[in-house]
């Protein structure tokens, strides 16, 4: 699918996402030429090519790249593609000429910069300062002394008015912190512009092609023809083009700044863009393709350095938060309370991070230490706002941004630095950094980014860089990389702590659950002798009284007889069931492969169906899928139901039970439906709980049978649903 094209209108809606990289145009002191990397033909060129070479552009397109270079250097190019290697750059003479030729892969195009260059002798001067840079920069004692050395280094080599080092905060606004300059012109030094003078697109740019020029700001741009690939209709990227022309708003953005040239490169610290060396020429001014190779490779060095440095620190700084951090763990062994081993000794946490104060937060509990808001406050900062966030740490300089409510508290808190520990949203460690009240040297009013020209019909930069001083209020000292990290490492070993503790009680739990499983196994063997025993007595009495004196005691005399035995025999079926329910947990499965046909044909002729329901309509699909698990288990599941469905069916007019099986989610489903009384549909799920019954007192049960029914099911990892309504029958589903 074809890329978008540049837009012919930038405004404020696209500026951020403007498609720099495929602008379409180049800068005037080159050509730029592209042919497809398969057959290297030349299919886009610039149009100033009749200028340098004395070709004009509808002459190239089309023709073989071997005509424009020879074949001697197209055989170069065919043996670094078929072997995945470096292309190198190359001299050539053409039209009485001596170019540079700077050629690089751009997707499936083979994309050439053409420039004029100087002999190579005197190019070759340059790569003398190669020493002076490697030794002057190495000797650097820290950054602030690294990044001073780089500026006077580059204006010694390549003479620009002023050259800065350029340093990226955390939210892309930079600020001058090294400067180089001629005399006459007025300091940048600790100057900060905001991050949309250099867009996000921009910044990505310079990691791609990381030393960029612009030899004459008001250059007129030169256009590639055809502007799309012919063959695919996509536009040239030329992110790493050394010719790319340049968006019309930073021209002007420059212009409006009076420089006549730059030269910018990237500054790159572990793998990130730190800042930039910033060169400004008032005048136009070209460095050739050598001495830009110069400065790639001092910023290559200065990268190095830089890393070296902050890398060092860092390490320093980890290594001292980690003799913090050990005590403090070895304090909460000591007390066996996380709580008070981070905040009831003289090393505190708060002594991990330079912070003025902190929160411990467990369980919802909160305790403060320093210089923090409220005990309320924190509490409400962390139901409204730590909680709701899906990431386990949040740290800002400026808590109002995301919490607008926190600028109460602003002056002791408006940095805030916070981890959760372990998955609980009530669990907190938090640092607080006070309000430092800051007076900032902008470029310029940061509020005046830009505006739209209606005239020009896209987005214009802002014209003024004068000094503009703001004060800063609500923003604190910003978090620090190996802060950052000192916090995630105190957030593992405290989470650690935490698991520990919870494993020991989980553990001891285990001990008293197993301690209670077989004081219920001796409880249930005591249940069937102790209970049972008196339970015969009663029973055998009773029968003597009715075979001896039932005549003889009248009828209200007969009645208690009658209940005593009743009640007897319910009491009797009861604690089989109790017993029933409790083997279900104690006993293991013994699977084997079952007839589900033939289990309920078994069933039925047990419960002697035909003649205790001779109303009732039985239908049971034949040839139902076979079930693998206990057989005896599963006989009790289906004599319930099947006893649930007689009996709650037998009053109807016209008693049905349909029994039956559905593929559902990749499994047998099991059913038996009735067209019995039914129950509210709410008690759908409590139906299954022990001892729960919803039929009223016109039927017999001890509501253990559906318990029973539930554990054995989900002892085989299955599932048990029902669905009624009262006057409607009922539906069992399962599968195993």
């Amino acid at each position: 699918m074809a890329q978008n094209l540049y837009p012919e209108k930038v405004d404020i809606s696209n500026c951020d996402k403007e498609p720099i990289h495929i602008i379409g145009k180049s800068q005037s002191h080159g050509v730029i030429v592209a042919c497809d990397s398969e057959n290297l033909v030349i299919n886009q060129v610039g149009v100033n090519c009749a200028d340098f070479f004395g070709i004009d552009h509808d002459s190239l397109l089309g023709s073989p790249l071997a005509e424009l270079i020879g074949d001697q250097h197209v055989k170069q190019f065919e043996s670094s593609l078929k072997d995945e290697g470096f292309i190198e750059s190359f001299e050539l003479e053409l039209n009485g000429n001596m170019f540079i030729v700077i050629p690089h892969l751009s997707g499936d195009k083979l994309l050439l910069d053409f420039e004029k260059t100087e002999s190579l002798a005197k190019s070759d001067s340059f790569q003398k300062q190669l020493s002076r840079i490697l030794n002057t920069l190495s000797a650097s004692k820290d950054s602030k002394e690294l990044c001073q050395d780089a500026a006077r280094i580059t204006k010694d080599i390549f003479g620009y008015d002023r050259v800065m080092i350029y340093y990226f905060d955390e939210e892309w606004n930079g600020e001058v912190i090294a400067e180089e300059r001629e005399d006459h012109l007025e300091s940048w030094l600790g100057l900060h512009y905001p991050s949309t003078d250099i867009p996000k697109q921009s910044r990505a740019l310079f990691m791609k092609h990381r030393v960029r020029i612009i030899a004459d700001v008001n250059y007129e741009p030169v256009s590639i023809e055809p502007e799309l690939d012919p063959v695919t209709g996509d536009p040239l990227d030329l992110s790493k083009s050394e010719l790319r022309g340049v968006s019309p708003i930073h021209i002007e953005y420059l212009q409006n700044m009076n420089v006549g040239a730059s030269l910018t490169a990237a500054l790159i610290s572990n793998g990130k863009l730190w800042g930039l060396l910033a060169c400004h020429h008032y005048s136009a001014k070209f460095i050739n393709y050598y001495q830009r190779q110069t400065c790639h490779f001092l910023t290559q060095i200065f990268s190095n350095e830089l890393s070296l440095k902050e890398t060092n620190r860092y390490l320093k700084e980890i290594s001292d938060s980690d003799h913090v951090r050990n005590q403090l763990i070895a304090n909460i062994s000591k007390t066996k309370k996380i709580k008070k081993g981070l905040t009831g000794y003289d090393l505190k946490f708060t002594d991990l991070i330079d912070s003025e104060g902190g929160a411990v937060i467990l369980n919802g509990k909160v305790k403060l230490v320093g210089n923090t808001p409220s005990i309320k406050n924190v509490k409400h900062l962390m139901k409204n706002f730590l909680s709701k966030r899906e990431d386990s740490i949040f740290y800002h300089k400026n808590l109002t941004r995301f919490f607008p409510e926190a600028k109460k508290y602003q002056d002791i808190a408006s940095g805030i630095l916070s981890i959760k520990l372990g998955q609980s949203d009530n669990d907190y460690l938090i640092w607080f950094r006070p309000e430092v009240i800051q007076t900032v040297d902008w470029g310029g009013n940061p509020d005046k980014k830009a505006n739209y020209d209606i005239e020009k019909q896209r987005l214009t930069p802002r014209k003024s860089f004068e000094k503009w001083t703001e004060e800063l209020t609500g923003v604190s000292d910003s978090w620090k990389e190996y802060e950052i990290m000192a916090a995630k490492s105190l957030r593992e070993s405290v989470s650690y702590v935490i698991l520990d503790q919870q494993k020991k009680k989980i553990d001891a739990l285990n001990e008293k659950l197993t301690n209670a499983h077989d004081e219920l196994e001796l409880f249930s063997q005591g249940l069937s002798h102790d209970l049972k025993a008196p339970l015969r007595g009663i029973d055998g009495y009773a029968y003597i009284l009715k075979e001896d004196y039932y005549q003889k005691v009248g009828r209200e005399g007969q009645l208690a007889i009658d209940t005593i035995l009743s009640s007897a025999e319910e009491m009797r079926e009861l604690i089989d069931n109790i017993l029933s329910f409790a083997g279900v947990s104690a006993e293991n499965i013994q699977k084997t492969i079952i007839s589900v046909n033939h289990l309920l044909e078994d069933q039925l002729r047990s419960l002697n169906a035909k003649k205790n329901y001779p109303s009732t309509k039985i239908k049971i699909t034949e040839d139902m899928p076979k079930m693998v698990g206990d057989r005896r288990m599963l006989v009790q599941v289906w004599s319930n139901l099947l006893i649930n469905a007689l009996k709650y069916s037998e009053k109807e007019k016209q008693p049905e039970i349909e029994i039956g099986y559905k593929a559902k989610d990749s499994k047998t489903v099991y059913y038996i439906k009735d067209n019995g009384i039914g129950f509210d549909p709410k008690f759908s799920e409590e139906i299954f709980e022990l001892f729960s019954r919803f039929s009223g007192d016109n039927y017999k049960g001890s509501g253990v049978g559906l318990a029973i029914v539930k554990k054995i099911i989900e002892k085989h990892n299955g599932r048990i649903w029902v669905e009624s309504r009262p006057n409607e029958g009922t539906q069992f589903y399962f599968h195993l």
